[in-house]
């Protein structure tokens, strides 16, 4: 279970890499129109959804339904998004707080079940982080556009920062476990060459 996160430590650091450049792009580009913003929105939870989906389905056991669960709400939004081009400012504002919410509490639920095992507390952090966004933008989604779009800016940094710190990390644990892996193949073919002689 946690090897398949190993092995795919990648897809936290592209979705890492695209929530900042997402999240960046709020900042820079604040004067685009809604629609623009929602066209990004729809792209970046259509890949994230996309890559959750991944994760879950590579899995052999684990937290497996919880990123399939994120994955699927993450597309499904990603479509909506599409179909409904001429959403308003306050629909905006709670698709991405249901968004959140929901992949907040799959990624939470995901370190949960993971337990102890390496750092699982960047993907909790994200997750609470996710929900707690998820839950200011449901409240009050009659807020100014920018102070939205600011918010919605501030809060893919943060994920995207969380996913790609998750990312390498388990890259690095990969790379002990191939190191020690090595050792011991080594070590078990100097002493299989010793009680041979």
């Amino acid at each position: 279970m946690f090897g398949n996160l190993i092995r795919n430590w990648w897809a936290f650091v592209v979705q890492g890499a695209l929530a900042i450049g997402v999240g960046l792009a709020a900042f820079l580009v604040p004067g685009p129109t809604l629609a623009a913003f929602l066209a990004v929105f729809a792209v970046y939870a259509i890949v994230t959804g996309a890559l959750e989906l991944y994760a879950g389905f590579s899995m052999q056991g684990g937290p497996k339904w919880s990123f399939v669960f994120a994955g699927v709400a993450a597309v499904a939004l990603g479509i909506l998004t599409i179909a409904v081009p001429q959403t308003t400012a306050v629909a905006a504002t709670l698709l991405v707080g249901v968004f959140a919410i929901v992949t907040g509490f799959g990624r939470t639920a995901a370190a949960y079940m993971l337990g102890g095992k390496g750092q699982t507390w960047l993907l909790a952090i994200s997750g609470i982080v996710s929900v707690v966004f998820g839950i200011l933008l449901i409240t009050d989604p009659s807020t100014g556009v920018l102070g939205v779009l600011w918010l919605i800016g501030w809060y893919l940094i943060f994920a995207g920062v969380s996913s790609i710190s998750f990312g390498l990390r388990l890259r690095g644990i990969g790379k002990d476990v191939s190191e020690i892996e090595e050792k011991l193949t080594a070590n078990g073919t100097t002493e299989a060459t010793a009680t041979s002689r």
